[in-house]
């Protein structure tokens, strides 16, 4: 680099650094080639946080975890061809859930490209539909002014991520740079940037609409975490006395322990599925009405008016009549609707509504000690949910897998207060998430807050070798690893439509993940009694040296691997899922 007091004479990979630099970015996952090398160098001699990976999946799964902790723009880099293709599933998690996330890919030199260049693919067809929007950067000058665009859009309306592509000979090009072009728009450095407010006429009528409601609800989604939505909830919850249910992704809208929490809806239920039959107004907050929320479409009942508030005007009513739109973001939106509440009081059969909750909480509690405080061998994956309710502080944040350790853990894991303190990959459901998730979500978390991952057996093998990242990088979280020699979820689908003993390429073979993880450097224990899965806990959460993998052996019945109540006596029709 040369200098002088106007001007920068820098590479193109110098230039994206600083300008992420400008950007407050957070730690970096990616596995570098020879197209980004300047952009390393610069990170080193800059000072940067970046973080080599195993693979490029995981380093979006961190980087999309540390994102929800912080709401800012996660950012991971690949090289090109088989570096950029390994990011498509990562993306499209963060593209569906709306995380704001900034991707760099290099990509082939311009002078030589579609002549058989090394690992030369068509990854701008490829990437582009797996993200929010692709940039392709033909002009080293350009970076600058690409860099702020991609944050622009990462962070704004439904957040997202955005790819960076940038040839080698953009990225190892030199250009003049003025001094004053490194810098970042402040209102562009984390989700919800550029917030609207809904039309005043439709948030009348809304308020028209809850006035006179007897029993309504508020059905939560993950948008709630994006806005930062929390107060302004809890304020028209409390005021207007309305329970509040939410999806896997929206856990943490309101602490579970509230008095006017029902938990989670949809697929699974503890009690909001029946207060949303009971329910004569449902208020849905940044929730897309999608196929679990809806219990594939149908638990929304009809007739019930709703009143629905997205900051994508075009997803109301996508999948569900909405009486009411308001197009906006979650916080405002919520902060207008109290307002425009006439004062008085409230309609007389709320309290009744509102005041069941508690109760037919503490019954369902009793109903599902089964699981809660199981002492079956193997371990029932409920009980290990419920040690987890105990020795879990309100600040830490428990990361969910895809598959059923999303869905366990969202029916019966307790958030103490409100925000991300629940965090499952529910945009795509992709099993490998565990593993990298709550390597991201440590990091963001920071080393005084304790972050516990849940996967399977066969999301883990997907992932291990991150452990060694989490390793090097002192991300110490917690690890349990439901082994149950299955990929369970697939092994529990074919028990219940087709029958006890037929299963296809569904089972595992045995591993000791403890003993692999201490080949990993890692604190590794194994869990086979129930009795030892607290001090199993609690000696996790007190090291905070190395990673510590909890391999715990849950039941190896196919019958018992899904949380709801009644899943074993559901009746199942041939092509439909049995829950």
């Amino acid at each position: 680099m040369s200098a002088s007091n106007t001007t920068l004479t820098i590479t193109g990979g110098e230039a994206l650094a600083r300008m992420l630099q400008a950007h407050q970015v957070g730690p970096m996952f990616g596995m570098g080639g020879f197209q980004l090398l300047p952009f390393y160098e610069a990170c080193r001699a800059l000072g940067l946080k970046h973080h080599l990976i195993n693979d490029e999946r995981c380093g979006t799964f961190a980087a999309d975890a540390w994102a929800r902790v912080t709401n800012r723009p996660g950012v991971v880099d690949a090289t090109l061809g088989p570096g950029a293709t390994n990011l498509v599933t990562g993306l499209v998690e963060s593209l569906n859930a709306g995380i704001p996330m900034v991707a760099i890919t290099g990509d082939a030199n311009r002078e030589h490209a579609w002549k058989n260049m090394t690992q030369e693919a068509r990854q701008v067809e490829i990437l582009r539909p797996a993200c929010k929007e692709l940039i392709r950067v033909e002009h080293t000058k350009r970076i600058p002014e690409l860099v702020r665009r991609a944050f622009a859009i990462a962070t704004s309306g439904r957040p997202g991520p955005v790819v960076l592509d940038v040839p080698e000979d953009v990225a190892h090009g030199e250009h003049d740079f003025a001094a004053d072009e490194i810098w970042a728009d402040p209102g562009t450095l984390m989700a919800q940037a550029r917030r609207t407010r809904p039309d005043p006429d439709e948030v009348e009528r809304a308020a028209a609409l809850l006035a006179k409601a007897k029993r309504p609800m508020l059905l939560v989604g993950g948008g709630i975490h994006i806005s930062g939505a929390h107060d302004a909830l809890l304020a028209l919850a409390e005021a207007q006395n309305i329970p509040v249910a939410h999806t896997m992704s929206g856990k943490g809208a309101i602490p579970c322990t509230h008095r006017l929490s029902l938990g989670v809806f949809g697929r699974y239920s503890r009690i909001a599925n029946d207060f949303i039959a009971q329910s004569d107004l449902l208020i849905v907050v940044g929730c897309k009405l999608g196929e679990i929320a809806t219990r594939r479409f149908a638990l929304m009942p009809a007739g019930v008016p709703v009143v629905h508030i997205e900051i994508v005007p075009e997803e109301i009513g996508r999948t569900t009549r909405a009486d009411v739109a308001l197009a906006a973001d979650a916080r405002l939106a919520l902060s207008d609707l109290l307002i425009a509440l006439p004062r008085g009081a409230l309609p007389e059969e709320r309290a009744d509504f509102a005041g069941a909750v508690a109760p037919r909480m503490a019954a369902w509690r009793v109903g599902a000690a089964d699981r809660l405080e199981s002492n079956e061998t193997p371990i029932n994956v409920g009980r290990l949910i419920n040690e987890l309710n105990i020795a879990m502080a309100a600040d830490d944040i428990l990361v969910a897998d895809g598959g059923f350790a999303g869905h366990w853990g969202g029916l019966l894991f307790d958030t103490k207060a409100a925000g991300r303190h629940f965090i499952a990959d529910r945009g795509f459901a992709s099993i490998g998430y565990g593993a990298p998730g709550a390597m991201g979500a440590q990091m963001a978390a920071g080393p005084k807050r304790r972050v516990v991952g849940l996967t399977g057996d066969g999301g883990f093998n997907m992932t291990i070798g991150e452990i060694e990242t989490a390793k090097r990088i002192g991300a110490n979280y917690v690890l349990c690893v439901f082994n149950n020699g299955a990929s369970g979820y697939v092994k529990a689908l074919q028990h219940a439509v087709y029958g006890p003993g037929k299963y296809q390429s569904s089972d595992l073979g045995e591993t000791d993940y403890a003993a692999a993880a201490r080949a990993f450097g890692c604190h590794g224990l194994r869990v086979e009694s129930p009795d030892a899965l607290a001090g199993a806990i609690r000696e996790g959460l007190a090291n905070t040296s190395t990673p510590t993998i909890l391999d715990v052996i849950v039941t190896r019945d196919p019958a018992r691997m899904l949380p709801g109540t009644d899943n074993r006596t559901l009746k199942v029709e041939k092509g439909d899922r049995p829950v």
